[in-house]
Parts: C-alpha cells; sequence; structure tokens
C-alpha cells in the first residue's frame, strides 16, 4: 500500500492503517457508551412493557378463566332449570291427564247409567205397547173371525167361542 499523502487521501478512512488505532478506540468509546444507554434507559423500558404485557396477559387469561368458569355454572345451571322445566311439566302434563281420565270415567259412567236407565223404561214401554198390541190382535182376530163364520155359514157364533179358538192359535 502506498503511504503517500495522495494516496492516503484516495484511500477508505477506515482501512487506513494509520487511522486504525483511533478507530477501534472510537468504536470501544461509542460502544461502550451505546452499551450503558441500552442497558441503563432502553433495556428497563423495554423490560418493563414486557412485563406489563406479562401482567395483562396474566390478567386476561385469569379473567378468561373466571369467565369460563361463570359460563360454565351458568350452562349447569341453565341446564339444571331446564331439565327441572321439563320434568314439572311432565308432572303437570301427567296430573291433567289423570284428572280428565277421572272426570271423563265419572262422566262415562253417569252417561252409561242413563242411558242403561232409558234403555230399560224403553224395553218397558215396549213390552206394554206389545202387550196391549197382542192383546188388541186377539180381539182383532176374534172380531174378524166371527165376521167370517158370518159371511160364509151366515150363522153368528159366540163371542166367547170365537175368542178361545183364537187365543188357542195365537198361543200356539
Amino acid at each position: 500500500m502506498a503511504t503517500t499523502p495522495e494516496a492516503a487521501k484516495t484511500s477508505f478512512p477506515p482501512f487506513d492503517q494509520s487511522t486504525f488505532e483511533p478507530q477501534l478506540v472510537w468504536l470501544a468509546i461509542v460502544f461502550g457508551i451505546l452499551y450503558l444507554l441500552m442497558s441503563r434507559v432502553a433495556l428497563p423500558r423495554i423490560e418493563a412493557i414486557f412485563d406489563a404485557r406479562r401482567v395483562a396477559r396474566q390478567a386476561d387469561i385469569s379473567e378468561a378463566a373466571r369467565l369460563r368458569s361463570e359460563t360454565e355454572s351458568a350452562i349447569a345451571s341453565f341446564e339444571r332449570a331446564l331439565a327441572d322445566a321439563h320434568a314439572r311439566a311432565e308432572d303437570i302434563s301427567n296430573k291433567t291427564r289423570d284428572r280428565l281420565n277421572v272426570e271423563i270415567t265419572k262422566k262415562r259412567s253417569v252417561f252409561d247409567a242413563e242411558l242403561t236407565a232409558n234403555r230399560d223404561t224403553e224395553e218397558r214401554t215396549i213390552a206394554e205397547r206389545k202387550d196391549k198390541a197382542m192383546a188388541n190382535v186377539g180381539e182383532i182376530a176374534s172380531e174378524v173371525t166371527l165376521a167370517i163364520v158370518r159371511q160364509l155359514s151366515g150363522v153368528t157364533p159366540v163371542t166367547s167361542e170365537a175368542a178361545a179358538v183364537v187365543g188357542r192359535v195365537l198361543k200356539n
């Protein structure tokens, strides 16, 4: 390398061997000042920010855990309330069904009793009317018999004899 002043002016200063030692000294001084600034000012601030973030994150995690616990207990409470409501609804449904069945059974038994009473009354009425009709049939048959015998033979038979003959025929 050239040691001339012209060559020194043209070479890149960090590579100039004549300025190498002072540059190392200044590098050490600047590095030391920068290290002190970083260690005393910047790094504590950054560390404080990290600590604050860590604390905030922990607080958020704790809050999330608390909210999850509250949510789970609320869900469990809701599920219990829902199960209780279902049980109460089923109980009310069963009681209502049983009550309605009892009412229907009572009304049916009253209706059956009325129906039976009406049937018995109607059967008696029919039997009475049948007896009256049968009694009238006998009389009518006797009168018809008398009229036929009179027409055919010209003789008027005794009414009691005609009634006796018709009674025997009707019984068979």
